[in-house]
């Protein structure tokens, strides 16, 4: 997933999320969840690649 394809992703989890909120219908929750997931998925696996890259652990070595 590139940056625009994650914005788009998350504009569409706030709009579902804000439907949830008007309908409450099982159908609406899921359709959250699925799409947190998504998002949850791809936030780990963007995490791990800047891990492999080091970038992270330059960070935490500067924030002890």
């Amino acid at each position: 997933m590139n940056s625009r394809e994650f914005f788009d992703a998350v504009v569409k989890l706030r709009e579902l999320q804000k439907s949830y909120i008007k309908v409450r219908t099982s159908t609406a929750l899921t359709a959250c969840k699925r799409q947190e997931k998504m998002i949850d998925e791809e936030i780990v696996r963007v995490k791990g690649k800047v891990e492999k890259d080091g970038q992270l652990r330059l960070l935490n070595s500067l924030q002890k």
